[in-house]
């Protein structure tokens, strides 16, 4: 008898244009509007991004900031700075540009000079926003870099294999990095969408695993949900799965034995992404001297077999 598990934090409600719940990458498929602003949302957002796009974003204000403050300088006039000689605009306001940039980063190498008060003060004030401005990319970069963060790889298709005497779900992971991971935690649970009193819902229910935690994670992990009385995919094929609308949800969870914090990892498997009738290749090997040896390249291989499904 399968028990239906509360809802994980998406709600019951179904809307036909909704895709998946959680996207390939592990973030949530939501787009929050309404929700204010504050500095820290700053943060947060530049702490997320990719790293293309932070670096993008810090150039952009880079060039901006001492684009605004050479216009200053242009605005004060470009005789007020020795060194420089008023020509074409485009020669002039690129001398004041390179002498702003000199200065926002506090380089100065003594070509250009402002030679008198207004322009000390617009420099004064522009090596202060160079000085809190590099701080602030600094702590950034920091941040980003000193973030705990699993980067656990899926396997791309999900599986029903035989499983003992019964079928089951599988699916396999595997840490992409080089650190250590430990005490590793899955929780599964499978999203239906139901008809009650003539309105389409969704359900969640759990999926036990033959086994749900590991001490140590240095290989590869398949994890196996068996398909008995108890599951919720028991008497349903790949066209009651499609029909459903089935997402299997997945939360992973270890100990990051370099930051000595827990990290988090989240995946998905839509209805569409499941194998019928296959078992994973082997992973790993030992090698001469007696190590283990593990490609991660091979994490997605499987292959068909033969294959009986009943529909308990």
């Amino acid at each position: 008898m399968q028990i239906r598990s509360d809802d994980p934090g998406f709600g019951e409600k179904y809307f036909s244009q909704t895709q998946r719940l959680i996207n390939k990458d592990g973030s949530f498929n939501i787009i929050k509007k309404g929700a204010g602003f504050t500095p820290r949302d700053i943060y947060q957002y530049l702490i997320n991004i990719s790293w293309p796009k932070f670096f993008l974003i810090i150039l952009a204000f880079y060039v901006a900031l001492n684009f605004v403050f050479a216009m200053l300088y242009f605005i004060v006039g470009a005789d007020h700075i020795n060194g420089i000689n008023s020509r074409s605009f485009i020669n002039t306001y690129s001398d004041l540009f390179f002498f702003s940039v000199q200065t926002f980063t506090t380089v100065g190498y003594g070509g250009m000079i402002p030679k008198d008060l207004i322009t000390n003060i617009i420099a004064a004030m522009e090596t202060l926003t160079g000085l809190l401005g590099f701080a602030l990319a600094t702590g950034l970069l920091y941040g980003r870099f000193s973030r705990p963060s699993a980067r656990i790889i899926y396997s791309k298709m999900a599986l029903i294999s035989p499983f003992k005497d019964k079928n089951s779900f599988q699916f396999r992971i595997a840490n992409q990095r080089r650190n250590t991971l430990m005490e590793m935690e899955a929780k599964v649970m499978v999203a239906f969408i139901e008809r009650t009193d003539g309105q389409s819902v969704k359900r969640y229910y759990d999926m036990k695993l033959e086994r749900s935690y590991i001490y140590f994670f240095p290989l590869s992990w398949t994890l196996v949900h068996p398909i008995d009385n108890e599951s919720p995919l028991s008497g349903k094929g790949p066209n009651e799965l499609r029909a459903l609308e089935a997402e299997i949800l997945i939360l992973i969870k270890g100990f990051d034995d370099t930051f000595s914090q827990v990290v988090h990892s989240r995946f998905s498997y839509r209805y569409d992404e499941i194998i019928w009738g296959a078992k994973f290749k082997k992973t790993f090997f030992i090698d001469d001297n007696g190590d283990f040896v593990i490609d991660l390249k091979n994490i997605h291989d499987y292959e068909k077999e033969s294959f009986q499904y009943e529909l308990l």
